[in-house]
């Protein structure tokens, strides 16, 4: 994630600037999702709350159309990033079908 935290930041350290280099993982929505994620949501929005306590996920949510989903998290790389996402639920119960992970440079109050 070098490159990437460089290009986001400008090359500066994370910490000295008002960017944040944070992972943005977009999961896309199996085409039947609205009504297959009803009995796994709970437990997804349950995980997502903790990892936010934790302070690993930033923001969550989903698209209105219920097309994808998309977690901005803190992770190593993005294999870490999408490692977090595979162990989701929704991932393990084909409820999300696919994932992708960008960098991502979120600006802070910093």
């Amino acid at each position: 994630m070098t490159d990437e935290v460089d290009a986001i930041s400008g090359g500066a350290a994370a910490s000295a600037g008002p960017i944040e280099p944070v992972w943005l993982v977009e999961a896309s929505y199996a085409p039947d999702a609205a009504e297959t994620r009803v009995p796994f949501r709970a437990e997804h929005i349950g995980r997502l709350r903790e990892l936010r306590r934790q302070g690993i996920v930033v923001e969550a949510g989903a698209f209105a159309d219920v097309s994808a989903s998309i977690v901005v998290l803190r992770a190593a790389d993005e294999q870490a990033a999408l490692e977090l996402c595979r162990d989701d639920v929704y991932l393990r119960n084909g409820v999300w079908v696919e994932l992708r992970a960008r960098a991502f440079g979120r600006v802070t109050d910093g």
